[in-house]
């Protein structure tokens, strides 16, 4: 463990651009939560009309979780954020393991590293201490946001504390991960996977008797019922798989070389199949899981809203103060909440296009590229094999939301034509879409060191006026700089070409700028 308390201080200061911004995201959704909680159902009358609508709606629950939380305004908020919450530190903890253990070894920095006076298990102690500690930073600002909005003392405190438990459950998790694989991707994969499993078995559990529940990370952190019952033992459960697994991942780096992981990658063909011949092929190739990942969960995502995209009505009218947070209130319910829901994927389908651009960059940085531009492969070819795969990816997935909400919604109403309907109207969101996927281009080209950054706070900024922008109260022009607030909200609105046509030629302006930008400066 020698070397431990400099290696941390060094990751600290590696993480200080990035890791504020995942610990302001998690704070920001339960506070934004608990205001509109107790703004809605702030009165026992409320809350009893809300535990007898969603009481009965099966598909509310396996998105947010056991009813038992609704006995109070505290836990409803809980039963709203929870697993939203659960979910980012999750990923947050994810990366910070992944991105300081298994993507150093990839890359060779920590060859580096270990060649100073730094033990074999410091690196692995360091990544955890970091990502311990970023835990434990979320759960205090997720009890100061919930104490400070007027929430019991001893709820919040449980509520912290369980949202920090989901957290280094996943952060062991990624250790041992690291271990086990070869490869940053499959690390990232295999955890991703575990988590939406995670989230499967606590959805699957609350809908049913509740046993498969205890399956879950995220179903403990739920248990523990913070303002209404507030059990604290189920912490104990999550602390104790955290501590096993971090003491597993330490066992497992002292059975394997460097460098390498348990599981050994499987063999490459000999030759290249005719499939990958060009530089189109190959970007497809690598980013192929990637793109199937994102499309299923997104088709998952379709199939959850338009569950209840029958019952949604009913719900507003036994919580009319729900209409003001629809984009057209109270007068067409339905469609009002298909084009919210849409919105919302039409943000995860623009992080998606983010994430499939900046592979340029970590393409690039690793110095891959060298081998492919080596062949009569032009850079502009090459940064366009890649841009390909995120236009015509992002398009995939807007469909897979489309078609999944089509046949849930339309399997509710006895409607096969809500297929089609609702697979057009995840389209309209397209050139928005793809103007963000164009700004992400233009930053690889141009500013390639800042780019992950530009890209997502442009991603971040996006998500804040769709999600916050009545309770922040923005200015009517900070919202006109989002490309989706001049995107028709179809189906509630007329579908307006006219704007459509203006976000497709400026994303192909910045794409061409893009372009010329990378053609002027070296490459790496």
């Amino acid at each position: 463990m020698t070397g431990t308390g400099r290696l941390l201080r060094f990751l600290l200061r590696r993480e200080r651009i990035g890791l504020p911004f995942w610990l302001l995201g998690a704070t920001l959704l339960v506070l934004v939560q608990s205001g509109q909680s107790q703004n809605l159902y702030g009165t026992a009358e409320a809350l009893q009309r809300l535990r007898q609508t969603i009481g009965a709606n099966n598909a509310v629950i396996a998105m947010s979780g056991p009813t038992g939380l609704l006995a109070s305004i505290g836990g409803e908020i809980v039963f709203e954020i929870f697993a939203f919450v659960s979910i980012v530190v999750a990923l947050m903890s994810m990366f910070l393991v992944g991105r300081n253990t298994r993507a150093d070894e990839e890359s060779g920095r920590a060859e580096l590293i270990r060649s100073a006076r730094v033990g074999r298990h410091a690196p692995l102690a360091a990544a955890l201490a970091l990502a311990g500690t970023a835990d434990v930073v979320v759960g205090l600002l997720v009890f100061a946001v919930a104490a400070g909005t007027g929430l019991p003392v001893a709820g919040s405190v449980l509520f912290g504390a369980g949202i920090a438990a989901v957290g280094l459950v996943f952060a062991a998790l990624t250790a041992v991960a690291a271990q086990v694989f070869e490869s940053t991707r499959a690390v990232y994969g295999a955890v991703a996977f575990l988590l939406g499993a995670a989230f499967a078995l606590r959805a699957a559990g609350d809908v049913g008797n509740g046993a498969l529940s205890w399956a879950s990370p995220i179903g403990w952190g739920q248990r523990i019922f913070p303002y209404a019952g507030d059990r604290w033992w189920p912490l104990l459960l999550s602390v104790s798989v955290a501590a096993l697994l971090g003491a597993a991942a330490v066992a497992l780096l002292g059975r394997r070389d460097f460098g390498a992981g348990l599981v050994p990658p499987r063999p490459g063909r000999p030759s290249a199949s005719a499939l990958l011949r060009n530089s189109y092929a190959l970007a497809w190739r690598l980013q192929r899981g990637a793109l199937i990942g994102w499309a299923a969960g997104l088709a998952l995502l379709g199939v959850a809203y338009g569950s209840i995209g029958d019952s949604i009505a009913q719900y507003v009218r036994d919580n009319p103060e729900i209409a003001q947070f629809l984009p057209g209130g109270a007068d067409d319910v339905v469609n009002s909440y298909l084009a919210l829901t849409t919105g919302l994927s039409a943000l995860l389908a623009a992080a998606y296009g983010v994430t499939s651009v900046l592979r340029v960059r970590a393409e690039e940085t690793a110095g891959r590229p060298e081998v492919v531009l080596a062949t009569p492969t032009s850079r502009r070819t090459w940064l366009a094999s890649h841009v390909s795969v995120a236009l015509t990816g992002t398009a995939i997935t807007l469909i897979a939301f489309g078609l999944g909400e089509g046949i849930a919604y339309g399997s509710t109403v006895s409607d096969a034509g809500q297929v089609p309907r609702l697979i057009g109207v995840a389209l309209a969101y397209l050139p928005a879409v793809w103007l963000v996927i164009a700004v992400t281009v233009l930053a690889v080209g141009w500013l390639p060191r800042p780019a992950a950054a530009v890209a997502w706070v442009v991603v971040a900024y996006c998500a804040v006026v769709a999600l916050f922008a009545d309770s922040f109260d923005l200015p009517g022009w900070s919202r006109r700089a989002s490309p989706f607030v001049h995107t028709p909200r179809v189906p509630l609105d007329n579908l307006a070409v006219t704007p459509l046509l203006v976000l497709l030629a400026l994303a192909a302006a910045l794409l061409t700028a893009g372009y010329a930008g990378l053609r002027r400066r070296d490459i790496g």
